[in-house]
């Protein structure tokens, strides 16, 4: 991971770090808890994939708790299935977003053939949610509110509000430039974390980002200008700091040890029932 002085520029908001992750295969880690999740959490996890068309893997059935998964297609579709009885195909613009919560397992993979694209984003829970129910939310390109140029995935943009509900003070956007067209991004009072990761094509701010960068910018509340060089797509993400401690477990994230221990037993629960229907 590169780290980049603070940048004195016209810039309204600095970079304080750029990286390109770490790419395998398909999929390039962006972000994890042990990295750049620890400073931004409650982000904690991003993956950026991208088939390039060929035939896409598929990830069996693996356990989470203490966090929210949200998965954005960007283009594509993906395969999805978990054990609150969710199963079908996720096709471009759509959403999944599951809170773990206490424990729950799922697998995802290859939809229809052709090129696949997006983002896979982490988010770690609160006490109050660590533990409690898992839920899981699918929704279509239909059912997400869009405002100009950004798609509201999570949370709530200049009037445009996720219908997933809001229990942290959390915005996650997909944003859809064309060359030349111009966005501003003002964040909600509180939201002093930002990034944003880069899907398709460049923007300006004024410096140049780039296709498979994630940017990090200093704390604040400050807005940030972009210029589309090419057709761009990028997600981004603010909110309130989360306050509490990352402890982490193989796929879990919770805020304390007794925490973990709970969510590990559930998944074990869990995973004795799926041997025991032949699922594992």
């Amino acid at each position: 991971m590169s780290i980049t002085a603070a940048i004195e520029s016209d810039q309204t908001r600095a970079i304080v770090y750029r990286s390109r992750g770490q790419s395998h295969g398909y999929i390039t880690r962006l972000m994890s808890p042990g990295d750049l999740g620890r400073i931004l959490k409650p982000f904690v996890f991003l993956d950026l994939f991208d088939n390039r068309g060929d035939v896409f893997p598929t990830f069996g059935l693996h356990p989470h708790s203490g966090l929210a998964t949200l998965t954005y297609v960007a283009e594509g579709s993906v395969r999805y299935e978990d054990t609150n009885h969710a199963t079908g195909i996720l096709r471009a613009g759509g959403v999944e977003r599951m809170r773990a919560g206490k424990g729950v397992w799922h697998a995802g993979g290859a939809g229809d053939p052709g090129l696949t694209r997006g983002f896979q984003l982490w988010i770690a829970l609160p006490p109050d949610l660590e533990l409690g129910p898992s839920e899981s939310v699918y929704q279509s390109a239909a059912d997400i509110p869009q405002i100009g140029p950004a798609r509201v995935l999570l949370g709530e943009h200049d009037g445009a509000k996720s219908s997933i509900a809001k229990a942290m003070s959390i915005n996650y956007l997909a944003v859809a430039l064309k060359a030349g067209e111009r966005w501003r991004y003002q964040p909600p009072e509180g939201h002093s974390v930002l990034w944003l990761a880069i899907g398709k094509g460049r923007v300006s701010i004024p410096e140049v980002l780039e296709l498979g960068e994630i940017i990090v910018f200093e704390p604040g509340e400050a807005s940030v200008d972009f210029l589309a060089l090419d057709d761009a797509e990028y997600v981004i993400g603010s909110a309130v700091p989360h306050p509490y401690n990352l402890v982490l477990g193989q796929y879990s994230v919770h805020t304390s040890a007794q925490a973990l221990q709970i969510g590990e037993a559930e998944i074990q629960h869990i995973r004795r029932r799926l041997v025991e229907q032949g699922r594992l």
